[in-house]
């Protein structure tokens, strides 16, 4: 799956109504096979119908149903994380997303589908260009949420048959580094095509360490400032095991992105700038779409928050009161807080960056945000 699709997808889910029938998001590890994850999604199913009844665990049992259907019949060859996201109502519902990467085991029955760890997957998961380079040949490879989606291979021509009489040593050993020269020169071209052309901003270099030491000093500077590592690798590696020695590199790289983008955040604290921290602080700034990046730790776990069914009003901690405090409708139920922001983020096109450690960040209560303008007043952290 492409980011472009999997974006299409995550502003369809973050937008859909609330529903009164059970919506069931379902993300499982597919990496021990489909049993295993078939296992941990009856695990689920035998705990979530216990709280249901009449036609709430009918039309459960029919978007179940269709879950465990697509799970024996449609997972490709590859798929390492499946999400599938199913309701039974009157207009049902179906959408399933299989990607190359794992997803953790998650199941959950809610009003609204629950998006965050596809977030969290696009976070990790990002664009970004492979240059693997053997002594005869190169790949340049488009990775896309794991998967390469682009795949462009270019061999450095023999120098043809000649009589004996007409090369000298010199003469050989020269046109040969001149080929080599028009060669590298070339892998750039593709490299800087493929980059510009699809809005790569990471490159990772593979291969021999003599073919990339001139592989690198021949890049121009836009290009060298985008490499993020150089990964070893012999010309009989095979082309998934490399991808998958750039995938552990490249998660690294983008921690190291969230530990900057958490000082950034810091900063402007610091400054009085445009940021806030905390949960109540961060939940009122996505209400009024203020916010360019939402910074969450992984391990940012809010209080249970609430919603009015009737008109959608919401909170970051419990209700005060049995009625909502804006239309006064009894129609209060639970909100997952760290839910809602992620569905609000989306919605809003605000950027998510997820920190996997963190101290700073929670220390302010895990989560904060980067912010497009001041709002209408000041938010205090007094929730976080």
């Amino acid at each position: 799956m492409e980011l472009k699709e999997l974006e299409r997808h995550l502003l369809t889910l973050a937008t859909l109504p609330q529903t009164d029938a059970p919506f069931i998001s379902c993300y499982l590890n597919l990496e021990l096979g489909i049993p295993a994850s078939h296992q941990a999604l009856d695990e689920r199913a035998r705990v979530v119908r216990r709280t249901l009844a009449g036609q709430s665990r009918q039309q459960f049992e029919e978007a179940l149903g269709q879950i465990e259907s697509y799970l024996r019949h449609d997972i490709h060859a590859g798929t390492a994380g499946v999400a599938i996201f199913a309701c039974a109502e009157e207009q049902p519902f179906f959408l399933p997303l299989q990607f190359a990467v794992p997803l953790p085991n998650w199941v959950v029955v809610d009003v609204v589908p629950n998006i965050y760890h596809l977030l969290e997957l696009k976070d990790t998961y990002d664009r970004y260009v492979v240059l693997f380079c053997a002594e005869t040949w190169a790949r340049v490879l488009g990775l896309n949420l794991g998967t390469a989606i682009e795949d462009v291979r270019k061999e450095l021509r023999q120098l043809h048959d000649r009589p004996d009489r007409d090369w000298t040593r010199d003469r050989y050993r020269n046109l040969r580094q001149q080929q080599i020269h028009q060669f590298i020169d070339d892998v750039i071209r593709i490299v800087n095509q493929m980059m510009s052309a699809g809005g790569y901003a990471h490159l990772v270099l593979a291969g021999h360490h003599k073919i990339l030491s001139q592989v690198r000093n021949a890049l121009p500077t836009h290009l060298e400032a985008k490499v993020v590592d150089i990964i070893p690798a012999t010309e009989y590696d095979r082309v998934k095991d490399v991808i998958a020695a750039t995938l552990e590199s490249f998660v690294e790289q983008e921690e190291r992105e969230s530990q900057a983008v958490v000082e950034r955040l810091q900063r402007e604290v610091n400054t009085n700038g445009l940021a806030v921290t905390g949960t109540h602080a961060s939940f009122e700034a996505l209400r009024w779409g203020q916010v360019d990046t939402l910074v969450v730790a992984k391990a940012y776990e809010p209080s249970i928050g609430w919603t009015c069914r009737d008109c959608e009003a919401a909170g970051a901690g419990a209700p005060t009161s049995a009625r909502c405090s804006q239309c006064h409708s009894t129609r209060i139920r639970q909100l997952n807080v760290k839910e809602e922001m992620a569905r609000m983020a989306e919605a809003t096109g605000s950027a998510v960056e997820v920190v996997n450690h963190s101290e700073a960040l929670m220390r302010v209560g895990g989560v904060g945000c980067l912010l497009r303008f001041a709002g209408p007043e000041k938010y205090s952290a007094k929730a976080a």
